[in-house]
């Protein structure tokens, strides 16, 4: 196969958003071992969450496809701009969510791959197709598919899940609103033009912002829970701290005349939170 043709295959999974979902699943297996994981059920874990949110994604985008016609930034998509069929994306994203499961089922426990078909479930059918455009709360709800990941991790070592694991599902549940706001009230005008009533859409921003500030409670009370869970030592809470001073920080400045600005930033915070704070886990678990 040409290497041109690969290009719309690999788009239509967009890694550089599943990046962050093996970001949380990495700690996930490190804490479920409470030491370094076994390299075989590590890798297949990365490899098979890697297939499953690509088919999660390209299955989104079969969905999407006439929304993301009206959108400038999802405007060069392969299906918006005809570089594949939606019959051909179809196939591949159900080729990959069989390979995905099969890589769970094979080299790590049953409880993972039913976890890991549940979240390309509710992902698809539950948010795409059912929160999305019903509700300006359809992130909050629609990010559970996003935190997904931790509890396949911690499965796929233990085949089990504990209150370490849904301390850090609910961390990731917390955190995934303020994330993911903070990039619609950039993208607003486009969200409205596709009739997509995301909470930035329809509410003011002072509203949004009470809403974020909610959400980053939760984060970073849950930040510390999993912590204290974990048994690990207190340097990690001292630098958890820390990360979410810089979060909170941040997001005190998005009710202001440079808005977008400040979302702009609140957005990259919250991906160097979670990379710093997945980092952190896994530091703590090594050294504890």
């Amino acid at each position: 196969m040409p290497a041109t043709s690969v290009r719309p295959y690999i788009a239509l999974m967009k890694l550089r958003v599943v990046e962050l979902l093996l970001v949380t699943t990495l700690p996930a297996l490190f804490l479920a071992a409470d030491g370094v994981p076994g390299l075989k059920v590590t890798i297949a874990t990365l490899i098979g969450g890697t297939l499953a949110a690509g088919a999660s994604n390209a299955y989104n985008m079969v969905i999407e496809v006439e929304s993301d016609r009206l959108m400038a930034r999802t405007s060069k998509r392969p299906l918006v701009n005809g570089d594949m069929s939606k019959s051909a994306a179809i196939i591949f994203a159900s080729a990959i969510t069989l390979i995905s499961l099969a890589i769970f089922y094979i080299f790590t426990t049953v409880w993972a791959t039913i976890l890991t078909a549940l979240a390309i479930i509710f992902y698809v059918f539950f948010y795409t197709m059912g929160l999305k455009r019903r509700t300006s709360q359809n992130i909050v709800w629609g990010g559970i598919a996003g935190c997904m990941p931790v509890l396949i991790g911690w499965a796929a070592i233990t085949n089990s899940l504990s209150l370490t694991a849904w301390l850090f599902f609910a961390l990731i549940f917390f955190w995934t609103p303020p994330h993911f706001w903070a990039l619609a009230i950039k993208y607003k005008d486009d969200y409205a033009a596709a009739g997509i009533p995301m909470l930035p859409v329809v509410a003011t921003l002072r509203n949004v912002q009470m809403q974020m500030l909610f959400h980053t409670t939760g984060m970073f009370l849950t930040s510390l829970a999993v912590v204290q869970s974990a048994h690990l030592p207190w340097w990690t809470a001292a630098i958890t701290f820390i990360l979410a001073l810089g979060f909170g920080t941040t997001l005190t400045k998005i009710n202001s005349p440079e808005s977008e600005k400040s979302a702009a930033k609140l957005f990259h915070w919250s991906i160097t939170y979670l990379s710093a704070y997945s980092v952190l886990l896994v530091a703590g678990v090594l050294l504890k």
